[in-house]
């Protein structure tokens, strides 16, 4: 059965369990959130001790996991066989153990909650992994593509109960990048700190997260798009000087991907803010941002930007054979930028 992470989580939470679970892929956070949320839930407190076994892949092996999920329940209605680092089992890869897991998953004991994470990618055209679908779950896991982590992360604090404003979110994406855990670890941790009647704002994110208010990325961005050269050029400087609080590499993602929006903005039929946002795909607060940047850049000019910020990755790199320090590339960066 094909279900999203977040459908399965729903059913979890309400106490729908199936009895084989199987997670994988190369983003830990969908495949540590659902067996946290079955180590919650499938077994009482008081029974854990006797009905809850998390093992560890490298300690076990394929037949020692079977052994386990094949016992029945002490004095319970069912037991929770968590199995952390699956891909790491012995004998896993051996077609006679992946027969026994297949059957298992055809026949498994509807009194366990068996739950394999392989904390890798798996291939799902193998029939022992296609097993799990029979009665269970096969669940990836996959790194989150940039441009949806916005939504992603506006998605997940309205789940939370929690307001959000767009520039917020952008800076928490911009700061933290795709690893889902430290962005809802930060999330919760603004959501400690705030009033019941309040939202996630900038400048909450800035006191929580620990952004500076002046020297992030999200302004250096701001200043770019609106040629504030002093102030392009400040940030830039304050950046070379704390190179390991702003190293270049994702300074450079998040520019290439701004310019490229704009390259759009210069080629899209419909220059209206709902176009836009729909060419774009992004919220319409920051269409403006994007107008007013094609504004200020000519598609000549943009295009050049294009390839300094390609030229500027290859020469971080050391491509071209010479050793440049990030500062100084980035404010080289800001030059032809900017003039």
């Amino acid at each position: 059965m094909a279900q999203t992470p977040d459908i399965i989580l729903k059913e979890i939470k309400a106490k729908k369990f199936k009895p084989v679970y199987f997670l994988y892929g190369d983003e830990p956070f969908y495949i540590d959130a659902i067996s946290d949320a079955l180590e919650a839930r499938v077994v009482s407190e008081s029974e854990k001790g006797f009905n809850q076994f998390v093992l560890y892949g490298k300690d076990t092996d394929v037949a020692g996991v079977i052994g386990y999920a094949r016992r029945y329940p002490f004095m319970s209605e069912r037991q929770l066989i968590i199995v952390k680092d699956a891909n790491k089992l012995g004998g896993i890869d051996q077609k006679d153990y992946q027969a026994r897991l297949e059957d298992y998953a055809l026949n498994p004991l509807h009194s366990t909650v068996l739950v394999l994470c392989f904390h890798a990618n798996a291939d799902e055209r193998k029939t022992f992994v296609k097993a799990f679908n029979t009665h269970g779950y096969v669940v990836q896991s996959k790194k989150m593509y940039d441009n949806k982590l916005p939504d992603w992360v506006a998605s997940y604090c309205q789940g939370e109960g929690v307001k959000i404003s767009p520039k917020a979110v952008q800076m928490m994406v911009d700061n933290i990048g795709n690893d889902l855990k430290r962005l809802t670890n930060e999330i919760r941790k603004i959501m400690v700190n705030l009033r019941v009647d309040q939202g996630i704002d900038a400048e909450v994110v800035e006191r929580f997260v620990g952004i500076s208010k002046e020297y992030n990325v999200f302004e250096f961005q701001k200043a770019l798009l609106m040629r504030d050269v002093i102030k392009a050029n400040r940030i830039a400087s304050h950046f070379s000087a704390n190179p390991k609080d702003n190293p270049l590499a994702p300074i450079l993602i998040i520019l290439f991907g701004f310019f490229s929006k704009v390259l759009l903005v210069h080629a899209s039929p419909d220059k209206s803010e709902k176009g836009l946002a729909t060419a774009l795909s992004v919220n319409p607060f920051f269409v403006k941002d994007y107008s007013l940047a094609a504004r200020n850049y000519p598609l000549p000019k943009v295009a050049h930007i294009i390839h300094y910020l390609r030229e500027c990755d290859a020469r971080m790199k050391g491509l071209d054979g010479v050793s440049t320090p990030e500062g100084e590339l980035l404010k080289e960066l800001v030059f032809k930028i900017v003039h």
